[in-house]
């Protein structure tokens, strides 16, 4: 069996492989890490914004309300005035 000798190239070669694959695995276990911890970013985001949607509707129909209330009133009083 013939080996051939190891010399300091191939050992530094070698080395700096295995650091750069470390490396890169590292940079994947933190990209991946932080994509975990925003995972439910975006469903409280729809949740407020459904929210705010709910406010805004509850708002538009008092102000609705309120104007075909009074509307309806002097409508009314209006007709009654004319003699109906």
């Amino acid at each position: 069996m013939n080996l051939s000798p190891i010399n300091d190239a191939s050992v530094r070669f070698a080395v700096v492989t295995q650091n750069r694959a470390r490396s890169i695995a590292d940079g994947t276990r933190l990209r991946i890490a932080a994509a975990k911890s925003e995972r439910g970013e975006g469903v409280i985001s729809a949740a407020i914004a459904v929210l705010i949607f709910a406010a805004i509707g509850a708002a538009m129909w008092v102000a609705y309300k309120a104007l075909f209330d009074s509307a309806s009133t002097k409508t009314t009083a209006k007709v009654n005035e004319i003699g109906g």
